[in-house]
């Protein structure tokens, strides 16, 4: 059995920057424990599975640890593949997912996701969070489904070392730290040691907090981000009523072939 593997590099203008995702299509769904240990293998943040549906695609995103609920960057990725490589026509990708229908689009040399918004809530564990993040100095501590931290000083951001042992005894999916940009609205960095991702280069699916959180600080409906540590990658986000347009650009990488046993 032959399955085809596309590895791209999402929120990137070229090979090498913003954060790799592999995507395989399938025209059947398989075994979930065979979805997981092809991740695993990948061993890549996530691996995005989709199969055809009458309205367009079920999607399906998995870490090499776990299946997750949103996954902004794979999804980034699965579609750039459907329509660059598949050759889908359509304006517009209809994907059902964990977290419910999920819109793609063409926006020129990008794509625009359209992701629904999280609020975010206070969360009294300031004292775990410094620990874990090895810093002394918290602005705001909220939590959706990660743990979002705002900090003042962006070089913070840079700076940051983890212990990843003790961010997994913290609640949520993972940990996102964050700050007011220079050249950009808003900059972060995410670390999901919980789910087998001890730093995710960029995260989609955190901007679906960050962005309202920084539209209602700075006072604004479109902003910029940047994600990253070493490597790192650029996005744009529009609030739009209780929905967030995440939008950026993909850079193709590696097409390849998944040869195993049959079924």
């Amino acid at each position: 059995m032959n399955i085809d593997l596309y590895q791209v590099d999402a929120f990137a203008s070229k090979p090498f920057e913003g954060n790799p995702a592999a995507v395989c299509p399938l025209e059947t769904w398989l075994d979930d424990a065979l979805l997981q240990a092809i991740a695993t293998e990948n061993n890549l943040s996530e691996t995005a599975f989709f199969v055809p549906t009458e309205s367009g695609y079920h999607l399906r995103w998995f870490t090499p640890s776990v299946e997750v609920d949103l996954c902004g960057h794979a999804t980034l990725a699965a579609a750039w593949v459907i329509f660059n490589v598949l050759g889908d026509s359509a304006e517009t990708l209809q994907f059902e997912t964990r977290s419910g229908q999920l819109l793609v689009q063409r926006d020129g040399n990008e794509l625009a996701m359209d992701f629904p918004a999280k609020v975010v809530e206070p969360l009294a564990m300031e004292a775990e969070v410094k620990a874990g993040l090895g810093i002394n100095e918290i602005e705001a501590l909220l939590i959706s489904d990660d743990i979002v931290v705002v900090v003042n000083d962006v070089q913070l951001i840079e700076s940051l070392a983890p212990d990843m042992q003790q961010l997994k005894r913290l609640p949520g999916r993972g940990i996102v730290v964050t700050a007011k940009g220079s050249d950009v609205d808003f900059v972060s960095r995410w670390f999901g040691p919980k789910v087998g991702v001890e730093e995710d280069p960029v995260t989609g699916s955190a901007h679906t907090s960050l962005a309202p959180y920084w539209a209602k600080k700075l006072g604004k409906q479109q902003l910029t981000a940047r994600q990253g540590g070493d490597r790192k990658g650029a996005l744009s986000c529009e609030i739009e009523g209780d929905r967030v347009i995440i939008k950026g650009r993909v850079a193709p990488y590696l097409k390849g072939v998944i040869t195993l046993p049959s079924q």
